[in-house]
């Protein structure tokens, strides 16, 4: 089993538990055994326990994003430590891109990253096409590093007993049985959903700007524009035939604002404080999610929606007029 460490910045911790989810399949196999510093129990030293995970870890993953390289505890302690012990042949090395940046002329740049090419993982319209990606590259160099072996049945050495049975007396087997019913609720932090909020839009932006590149590709009468107007908008126009057939524009507020998330406009060149509908913010007690106001709502789509599903929900409302 090979021990795997994230390196990454607690402003990508929304990303950080969409990966450790994929990775869980390579967990259930025994192939991996995965920490990071949210691990850490109470009354422990934080600094000596990432570090001595550190050391140990079989495979580090960089999960590479602007907070990431702008922060200096990661990157001055965990990826200089990374690099030496993966060039003294101890270690694996995976930058995941995370988000868009400046990374390969860094100290990490020449390692081979994952997705393939160093795509960032925001810039695919889904994000389960980009964590299967990497979960494939990560499984790659666990069986390269030996963690991948015939499966065989393991005994833990409270399970095997003494006592005798009820089919005459012989040692038995204490099967490791437990309930599935663990989770327990909890309270989301303002900083959690706000990031969470923020991902969400930086997902519908690269969903929206795929979905019209592949719809140009399917349509040869069909054009498209998509702009980004800043960090917080942007606009999509549909053509057929070189006229207008539908467009949008997509913005996001604070949750404390008017707008309470992310809004959608039918007008391109409208302003913040008009919109066809909006997406809030929403948690019941396990999960964040994105629900609908009832302008955007379809009899189709749920209103627990994670990113993909708000995407779909937007992309839907564009592409109504060319599907009527």
């Amino acid at each position: 089993m090979a021990r795997l460490f994230f390196s990454y910045s607690h402003k990508d911790e929304t990303l950080r538990n969409e990966l450790q989810t994929h990775l869980t399949a390579l967990k259930r196999q025994g192939i991996l055994e995965m920490w990071h510093d949210r691990e850490i129990g109470a009354g422990k030293e934080f600094v000596d326990e990432i570090s001595q995970h550190l050391e140990n870890a079989d495979i580090i993953l960089l999960l590479v994003s602007p907070d990431f390289i702008a922060s200096n505890c990661v990157y001055d302690r965990e990826v200089k430590r990374a690099r030496d012990r993966h060039e003294q042949g101890e270690t694996r090395v995976i930058p995941v891109i995370l988000r868009p940046c400046y990374w390969k002329q860094l100290s990490f740049g020449k390692l081979q990253a994952t997705p393939i090419d160093g795509k960032p993982v925001t810039k695919f319209p889904a994000l389960d096409d980009a964590f299967l990606e990497v979960t494939e590259a990560i499984s790659d160099a666990a069986e390269e590093l030996g963690a991948i072996t015939e499966a065989q049945p393991k005994i833990r050495p409270n399970q095997a007993t003494t006592s005798g049975s009820l089919t005459g007396g012989q040692p038995s087997q204490r099967q490791d049985v437990r309930s599935s019913n663990l989770r327990i609720t909890k309270q989301f932090t303002d900083q959690e959903k706000d990031q969470f909020l923020e991902q969400a839009f930086e997902y519908i932006a690269n969903y929206f700007e795929g979905s019209l590149t592949a719809l140009e590709d399917r349509n040869q009468e069909i054009m498209s524009m998509f702009k980004r107007l800043d960090s917080t908008h942007f606009t999509a126009t549909i053509y057929r035939y070189g006229s207008r057939v539908s467009g949008c524009r997509v913005w996001i507020g604070g949750r404390q604002s008017f707008i309470g998330g992310i809004a959608y406009s039918a007008n391109e060149s409208g302003n913040d404080t008009s919109f066809n509908g909006n997406l809030r913010v929403e948690a019941d007690g396990y999960s964040l999610f994105l629900k609908p106001t009832m302008e955007l709502r379809f009899p189709a789509h749920e209103e627990h929606l994670t990113n993909e599903g708000a995407a779909e929900l937007l992309w839907s409302r564009l592409l109504e007029p060319l599907q009527q």
